[in-house]
């Protein structure tokens, strides 16, 4: 049986509390890597950030004449 059937084979309660344990994780892996970086020393640099910011690339608005 796949495993997207299985899920749904499960009780309404129980599906929401996987979803629910799934965002926790989510939520706490972004924050443990975070703080890890920070630990360990692999924080971006000024030099690493205009790095990134010069191959970002960049999105400019135009207006058209009559539209708003």
């Amino acid at each position: 049986m796949p495993l997207f059937q299985s899920f749904r084979n499960l009780p309404q309660k129980t599906r929401i509390g996987v979803g629910l344990a799934f965002l926790a994780w989510g939520a706490v892996g972004l924050y443990i890597s975070d703080t890890a970086e920070k630990k360990l020393g692999f924080e971006p640099s000024q030099k690493d950030k205009e790095a990134l910011e010069a191959v970002v690339p960049k999105i400019t608005l135009v207006e058209r004449d009559g539209e708003s």
